[in-house]
């Protein structure tokens, strides 16, 4: 309970005012029984017409009472539900935000997206149905129980066999319920995994006329969620109608001894008005009610419970990449001096297989840096450590002479920026997209860096220029178009160092030329690292490294390294005689 005490402190008031308005719906379901009997007993068997009449009046002020209670209980439990609820949901988010890519890798995707919707949405209905029967059903559990016995002791006794058995079958269901919960919550992992992937992927999906195998692994995820979801459902399918024999065979006891009662009445002995045992009935049917909401509370929280331990775990898990080990804060890149010093990495840390392994590279400001390589050698994953996305396992990785991980996270990535392999755009705008760059840049700004990426005259061919709104992930703009983008959106912010990993593959030898030029003019002073699968786009560079297995194999300009560098040297071979050939 501790662990959700901050999201319930907040709402503290409705936490409470929401019970006390139940407690004074449930005082009146208590006392309308009383209100029947006395109707019964009082005004019916004697004709006292008032008498009944003042009655009414009664039970029609209660039942006004009643409903206000009710409507306060579920206004104030939806206040606090969805205020509770909500405050969960942001902080689950705001530590997603903070997960390195080892982490979010440890989840899933479709994890974490369950965990912030279905999940926490569980959660939040079962706190409103708490808040609203928490209090009702012991209310009504305790003041029937009393309100029977006070009218038949020995009768009330019937209920001394019932709760037992209910209980015990109860426990019973408990057992099973919650694992079954816990599994149906996978399955939706599942599910969303698979959406997710279809959606990301639909232009693949269609070209490779994949639609009947995706069909066939959607409907695989969607049959198994069910198979879960029905198990799951069955506990409480089977609860039930076992809960309804537990009632009516209470209910057959108390008319058969209660009508015994009444029989030893009409013989002037002792016993039970026909009121009495009709406000009896009534109080056994809402001890046993409440017992049954009480017992659906419990199965509820089943899957409730499920929920909740896997929100905690998003809750609890720590970032491996953070500012922990951040000395100088305040520090900034200036420069945008680089070096990698015995550099070790590895993504799976139990595995002796290392990505890179022993790196060793020193890249001056200003300098514009070609890393070139075989698919896989861990070019990328070189120029990952420099942001932070994932840390050296060993070795050290120095921006400015010091070590990346003394940099607060904001201030080393404000200094660094990065084009990916994976084209990312949002939502919105093209100019919305800009701005992630720089979101105070004007429109000249926003031009200025467009245009070096040779993407400005594309735009302005749209009608609505940079209002142009993009689909989601940017669906209809070219490749090419894209990575334009992207790299005018790195360069809004001005980086002192930029990593550009592949992010001209889809754009023309012409246009990728004219954006070197605009690089080598316009960014003199700013640190570039280039990673390419062709030559030419590295050519030029004032250094190119070459990659092979996670290790440097050769550092040089293109002229020295084909002197002395094979790998170089076979690369250059296979792209010239690549190119004769297609000539």
């Amino acid at each position: 309970m501790k662990k959700w005490m901050k999201y319930i402190r907040p709402y503290g008031k409705f936490f409470v005012l929401g019970p006390l308005c139940i407690i004074l719906e449930a005082m009146g379901e208590v006392i309308m029984p009383k209100f029947m009997a006395s109707i019964i007993d009082n005004g019916i068997a004697t004709g006292r017409v008032s008498y009944i009449v003042g009655i009414m009046i009664a039970m029609i002020f209660t039942a006004f009472c009643m409903m206000a209670g009710g409507l306060g209980g579920a206004f104030f439990g939806s206040r606090a539900s969805v205020g509770f609820a909500g405050d969960i949901r942001a902080d689950v988010f705001r530590n997603i935000q903070r997960f390195s890519f080892a982490n979010i890798d440890k989840f899933s995707t479709g994890s974490l997206i369950t965990r912030l919707t279905n999940d926490i949405t569980q959660l939040q209905n079962f706190v409103f149905m708490v808040l609203l029967m928490c209090m009702r059903a012991p209310s009504m559990l305790i003041g029937g129980l009393v309100m029977a016995i006070s009218i038949n002791p020995g009768l009330a006794r019937v209920l001394l066999v019932t709760i037992p058995l209910m209980f015990v079958f109860l426990i019973l269901i408990m057992r099973v319920g919650f694992s079954r919960f816990g599994i149906m919550q996978e399955k939706i992992d599942g599910l969303n995994n698979s959406v997710q992937e279809n959606l990301t992927n639909v232009r693949v999906i269609k070209s490779f006329v994949r639609e009947k195998h995706q069909n066939q692994i959607f409907t695989e995820a969607n049959q198994d969620l069910k198979r879960s979801g029905i198990r799951a459902s069955g506990v409480m399918i089977f609860m039930n109608p076992v809960m309804s024999f537990f009632m009516n065979v209470s209910t057959i006891a108390v008319i058969y001894f209660g009508g015994r009662d009444i029989l030893a009445l009409t013989e002037a002995k002792a016993g039970m008005s026909i009121g009495d045992l009709t406000a009896f009935i009534g109080y056994i049917s809402q001890v046993l009610g409440s017992f049954m909401i009480i017992i659906m509370m419990f199965m509820s929280s089943s899957r409730a419970f499920a929920s909740a331990k896997r929100i905690q775990e998003v809750l609890k898990e720590k970032p491996d990449i953070s500012d922990d080990m951040a000395t100088q804060k305040d520090k900034k890149v200036e420069k945008g001096t680089i070096e990698f010093q015995n550099v070790s990495f590895r993504y799976y840390k139990n595995s002796p297989d290392t990505v890179l392994c022993d790196i060793n590279l020193s890249i001056n400001a200003g300098e514009t840096v070609g890393i070139i390589g075989a698919t896989g050698c861990g070019k990328t994953t070189l120029v990952s450590l420099l942001p932070r996305l994932y840390d050296a396992d060993e070795g050290s990785v120095l921006v400015d002479g010091i070590d990346v991980r003394e940099y607060s996270l904001e201030n080393l990535r404000q200094g660094i920026g990065i084009v990916l392999q994976k084209n990312v755009l949002f939502s919105g705008s093209i100019k919305d997209n800009l701005r992630w760059g720089d979101e105070e840049a004007d429109m000249n700004a926003l031009r200025a860096a467009a245009d070096s990426a040779q993407a400005d005259q594309f735009v302005e061919s749209f009608s609505d220029g940079y209002d142009t709104a993009l689909g989601q992930g940017g669906v209809n703009l070219s490749g090419g178009q894209k990575q334009r983008l992207c790299i005018a959106r790195a360069l809004l912010k001005k980086p002192r160092i930029l990593i550009l990993d592949d992010s001209t593959s889809a754009v023309d030898t012409a246009t990728e030329a004219r954006i070197r030029d605009a690089f080598r003019n316009e960014l003199k002073d700013t640190t570039k690292i280039v990673i390419a699968q062709r030559i030419s786009s590295v050519i030029d560079a004032d250094k190119i490294v070459v990659m092979n297995d996670g290790k440097i194999v050769g550092v040089g300009t293109h002229e020295e390294l084909l002197q002395s560098c094979e790998d170089y040297r076979e690369i250059c071979a296979s792209q010239l005689e690549k190119k004769g050939v297609e000539s």
